[in-house]
């Protein structure tokens, strides 16, 4: 008879068998029980399993993929076995080659920069090359050659260097600046061009009719404005003219400055920019010492301290300089000073004529950063010294002395100013206006209805760069030459041609009717200054600043007809500053 723990194998693994297929005499029969004996057995030993499951609850039935455990079991199980755990395996770093060094740990020993260290190194102006070549030969701007028209015109086309004197008065000046390459040579130099034997003409006539002359440069960017500026203070300087200068008129309007609301004598609120003016008033008494000394004061100023009656014009500016509370009110007395009448017969009251520069002139026409006390912008015109300085360059200030009021744009900071751009446009077309409308009345004299068509003389008209011409006026001058061929082709009565070319009128730039245009600044435009655009240089004038170049040991290579034709050209027809890009800083 089976024992009484193979009873219990039988109950505990009889449910596991049925699961399996087989039924419960067979169960008993695959354990191993005799036939016999189970079946003699199989009631009592399957009764005595139904009294053992009796005991145990119920269970739910449960899905045949579960796997299920019995409470208690020392037999084998017979479901699969769950999948086991493997470890994961540890790839190991692969070996590499790159060079791997540490950290750099080394300590900060040096001490951080102080406030304004950065902003004073990048605006740093250096003026000479220690590695580059004196040039030989090269000639300097003096006294005499400034003021002999004659040889200024020699030197046309040549690069003329600046001597000690005049260097000291345009860096007191704030001429220079950072990015135009000074610093790549032995000394300062710069190219002689057309526009400055113009201006030094305009200087000599100032100075011995006492003229006046207003003009404002425009142009591409790296043409050579401020450079041109530059020029010209030099060239006033050495004529013995009072030098006054702006730096950058972005200073004046971009928010940057303190500014104080004042009221003129008509009743109108204005606003000076103490610290601004005081720096101007010193660069002026810096760069003019040796003039401003022997100046003495001529008239009665109600300042706000007591002055000597005899003191100079320089001690005068280096108290608006020292005080800037001061500076505002000194140099009105110091504008009122210059431009009053000359009295040689009386010591210190001689006033020379003089030149007042500009560069960036284009930031004052239109409305500035600041605000007044409506939090409403406040328009340039209204800030002092905009106000004054274009009071001069619309000739508003009389200048009983004579002087050049000059100004110049910038390309390369240059805010957005509809008016101004389009009377820039407007006066340079109205130049080439002039030259085309001469033309066309010397065309219409010769075509007399006693003389034929075919001998009016064209070459004036044929060689017109039309290309040269701004909008819409080289459209003009294609069309005016297309059809004086056609009527001469065709034989075509003089009276014919001379109906057409009367008809002929010059267009100009016309301002659109949709955009809103500045009264004020349309004001100054049309009070009659002269606008000259900077063009790039010519072939021979290239040719003469890449000898310099080479000479200097910047630039390495022979200067052939080849090699300046092509970089003319790469430089977008001569623009100076991108030739010299090409050339010295791009040499590698």
């Amino acid at each position: 008879m089976p024992s009484i723990l193979q009873a219990l194998w039988v109950w505990v693994d009889v449910d596991v068998l049925e699961m399996m297929g087989k039924p419960k005499l067979g169960a008993l029969r695959w354990l191993g029980f005799p036939e016999t004996s189970a079946c003699s057995h199989t009631p009592s030993i399957l009764s005595h399993c139904e009294r053992k499951r009796a005991v145990v609850p119920p269970e739910t039935s449960w899905p045949l993929n579960t796997v299920q455990r019995a409470a208690f079991s020392i037999s084998p199980s017979h479901s699969a076995n769950p999948p086991k755990k493997t470890a994961k395996k540890t790839t190991q770093a692969k070996s590499s080659k790159t060079l791997r060094l540490p950290k750099n740990m080394r300590a900060q020993t040096a001490r951080p920069p102080a406030p304004g260290e950065r902003k004073a190194m990048r605006k740093k102006i250096v003026l000479s090359n220690a590695n580059a070549l004196e040039v030989p030969g090269l000639e300097n701007l003096t006294t005499e050659s400034v003021r002999d028209m004659d040889r200024l015109r020699e030197l046309e086309g040549q690069v003329a260097g600046f001597d000690g004197d005049t260097v000291d008065a345009l860096r007191a000046l704030e001429a220079f600046k950072p990015g135009q390459g000074w610093g790549l040579f032995k000394r300062p130099a710069a190219l002689v061009r057309r526009d400055l034997v113009h201006l030094g003409a305009a200087m000599q006539s100032a100075r011995e009719s006492k003229s006046i002359s207003r003009g404002v440069f425009f142009g591409e960017r790296g043409s050579g404005k401020s450079v041109l500026l530059l020029q010209g203070m030099a060239t006033a300087y050495l004529q013995g003219f009072v030098v006054l200068h702006f730096p950058d008129a972005r200073p004046i309007t971009d928010a940057q400055t303190a500014y104080q609301p004042i009221q003129t004598p008509e009743g109108e609120t204005i606003y000076t920019q103490p610290r601004y003016i005081a720096h101007v008033l010193g660069n002026i008494a810096a760069a003019n010492r040796g003039l401003l000394d022997d100046l003495r004061l001529s008239k009665q100023h109600q300042l706000p301290i007591p002055l000597q009656s005899n003191i100079s014009l320089a001690r005068l500016l280096e108290l608006g300089a020292n005080d800037p509370q001061l500076a505002y009110p000194i140099w009105q007395a110091f504008l009122s000073e210059i431009t009053a009448p000359s009295q040689p017969e009386k010591q210190g009251q001689r006033r020379p004529p003089i030149f007042v520069g500009m560069d960036g002139v284009d930031h004052i026409m239109r409305m500035s950063a600041y605000l007044d006390t409506e939090s409403k912008s406040i328009h340039a015109h209204d800030l002092a010294i905009a106000r004054d300085f274009l009071s001069l360059l619309s000739c508003k200030t009389h200048l009983p002395n004579g002087g050049v009021i000059m100004a110049a744009t910038s390309t390369s900071t240059r805010p957005l100013v509809p008016t101004f751009d389009h009377f820039l446009a407007r006066k340079h077309a109205d130049t080439y206006a002039h030259k085309l409308t001469t033309i066309v009345d010397d065309l219409l004299h010769q075509a007399k209805p006693s003389e034929s068509i075919r001998d009016i003389g064209l070459t004036d008209l044929e060689e017109l760069p039309a290309a040269s011409y701004p909008q819409p006026l080289a459209k003009q001058v294609q069309d005016l030459q297309y059809r004086v061929r056609c009527y001469q082709d065709q034989n075509a009565s003089p009276s014919s041609l001379r109906k057409y070319l009367s008809s002929f009128t010059a267009k100009l730039p016309e301002w659109n009717p949709y955009d809103v245009k500045d009264e004020r600044v349309a004001k100054v435009m049309e009070s009659g200054m002269a606008v000259t655009k900077v063009e790039g240089l010519s072939k021979d004038e290239a040719r003469s600043v890449m000898e310099y170049y080479a000479r200097s040991g910047m630039m390495r290579g022979a200067v052939t007809e080849g090699l300046v034709s092509e970089r003319w050209t790469l430089a977008g027809c001569g623009i100076v500053g991108e030739l010299e890009k090409g050339l010295v800083r791009a040499r590698f």
